[in-house]
């Protein structure tokens, strides 16, 4: 298997009808990449039945496609062992080809780093020390799942105001990894002054957003054609991943 394509959803928020949608996709990809919020805190369905139900979907997933599966700050259930907040129960889930928080895997050439959300200094020194140990020998191609957009991007917009994870920023100034796929902001491609790519340096960083409806916001990117595609509805919009750095985008980048 080579992975080739890619396809990123975030976000979903224990909204059943995208998670079946998402079955079906991966039957069409070679990777799906998920990152973050699993998981609705304030919904009508106790976390712990949650769970369950999205546990079996990631299960599910992985028959058809390697799975990479991120925490968000949704799908936090309880402390680790350094007391701050984890996403205990995805630890937990199992199958061949998922992986989850603090997994890195090689595939094909491409190196795939999945970051957990952290909750406060000793998880956010865990990740750190996860990107350095990921970063030895790394391939020609290394790729990042984080739940969080880097400060500095369109990805982190509203609309009204940012939410920039500054920490992300530092990684990416120092790892230069050739993407990151993140989520958490649900409006960044709608909004004013938001997006759904950008890139800090040579770097490009993606958040497909979140949307209502059974078919999700969503990203596929293809590494043979070297191509990335926004599908958000009725809205779409696609960038060259061949351009230079220092060039201007090809996507409209949002709002």
């Amino acid at each position: 298997m080579e992975p080739m394509r890619l396809l990123c959803v975030t976000d979903v928020h224990f909204h059943l009808p995208q998670m079946d949608w998402l079955l079906d996709a991966a039957t069409d990809v070679d990777v799906v990449v998920l990152p973050g919020d699993h998981l609705l805190v304030d919904g009508r369905t106790p976390l712990e039945a949650q769970v369950v139900v999205v546990s079996t979907y990631l299960e599910r997933l992985a028959r058809s496609a390697v799975v990479l599966a991120a925490s968000g700050n949704h799908d936090l259930d309880g402390p680790g062992p350094d007391g701050e907040q984890r996403a205990g129960w995805l630890l937990r889930t199992g199958a061949p080809s998922l992986y989850v928080d603090g997994d890195s895997v090689d595939l094909d050439g491409v190196r795939f780093t999945i970051c957990p959300w952290w909750d406060g200094p000793a998880t956010r020194e865990l990740v750190d020390a996860q990107l350095g140990a990921a970063a030895v020998d790394r391939p020609a191609r290394w790729i990042w799942v984080y739940h969080a957009p880097p400060a500095g991007t369109r990805l982190c917009a509203t609309g009204t105001r940012e939410y920039p994870d500054e920490n992300l920023t530092q990684w990416i100034d120092t790892h230069h990894p050739d993407m990151v796929l993140c989520g958490h902001i649900h409006q960044a491609p709608w909004a004013s002054g938001g997006g759904w790519v950008d890139r800090l340096g040579s770097t490009w960083v993606f958040n497909a957003g979140h949307q209502v409806g059974p078919i999700p916001a969503h990203i596929v990117i293809d590494l043979a054609s070297e191509t990335a595609q926004w599908f958000g509805q009725p809205d779409f919009d696609e960038v060259d991943l061949r351009a230079h750095a220092s060039e201007p985008s090809s996507g409209s980048l949002g709002g």
